[in-house]
């Protein structure tokens, strides 16, 4: 569904300031799958997901999403296949428009418009039914702009946002670290649902080692730029997990 091939990402090329991201990595991800990447700042979690998602380009390699190659896509070309949910519940959404707004913006994703026509009356049933899935009351606040919500109530809309479409892949970048740890449960519990119903290839990137195994199939763990640990969620308990992450990198990033 997903195969990264030769991978090479450098930052400041030619100068004493040389950064080494990515050399020759090599990565394939199956469809309906949740994979959860885990490892250290710095390890290049962030930068993948920046090369996947088309924000920054590798300097080699190739990446096939459905046998199809996007590695020059655009990053706008690509957001017709690839949804992304970001750690701070504003970016993804506008903070000065309404969640009717947001939500039509979302829809007309991958297509030309004309502001003029963005807003149309015969989609907010639609609307409505996918914020009523959240429990959280956003249906009735279509008309409200998303600067005055909460944290986790901008994260919800973030991911309906992200998967209105039925994107190939979801990229869901740490996207509960922003939240307290109730709310997060419940950003948790919403992201799950929506992936199950709607069969969504996800990766996560996560620093909660326990979220990490509860919501993935599949777990990898990077440290520089390299996969050092790729193994089933079902085949690792939390307790291993730690200890390996402990012995590899001497810290607990939790």
């Amino acid at each position: 569904m997903l195969k990264i091939t030769n991978l090479c990402k450098s930052f400041n090329s030619n100068t004493d300031n040389q950064i080494n991201i990515f050399n020759n990595f090599n990565l394939e991800v199956e469809t309906n799958t949740s994979t959860a990447i885990i490892g250290p700042n710095g390890c290049g979690k962030t930068t993948l997901f920046n090369i996947i998602g088309g924000n920054i380009l590798a300097d080699q390699g190739n990446i096939f999403l459905k046998e199809k190659n996007i590695s020059k896509l655009k990053e706008e070309e690509r957001a017709k296949y690839i949804g992304r949910v970001y750690q701070n519940p504003s970016m993804g959404i506008s903070s000065s428009l309404t969640i009717l707004e947001n939500l039509s913006l979302a829809n007309k994703k991958g297509e030309k418009f004309t502001l003029k026509k963005l807003l149309k009356k015969e989609n907010i049933d639609k609307y409505i039914e996918l914020l009523k899935d959240l429990s959280l009351g956003l249906e009735k606040k279509l008309d409200t702009k998303v600067k005055f919500l909460s944290g986790g109530q901008r994260q919800a809309l973030s991911l309906i946002m992200a998967t209105m479409k039925y994107p190939d892949l979801l990229l869901l970048d740490e996207h509960t670290a922003a939240l307290d740890p109730k709310t997060s449960n419940l950003i948790m519990e919403k992201t799950k649902k929506l992936i199950e119903k709607y069969s969504i290839t996800t990766i996560m990137i996560s620093h909660n080692i326990k979220d990490a195994l509860k919501y993935s199939d599949r777990i990898i763990m990077l440290n520089g730029g390299q996969i050092v640990l790729d193994k089933p969620s079902a085949d690792i308990d939390e307790k291993e997990l730690i200890q390996i992450y402990i012995r590899k990198f001497e810290q607990i990033v939790a």
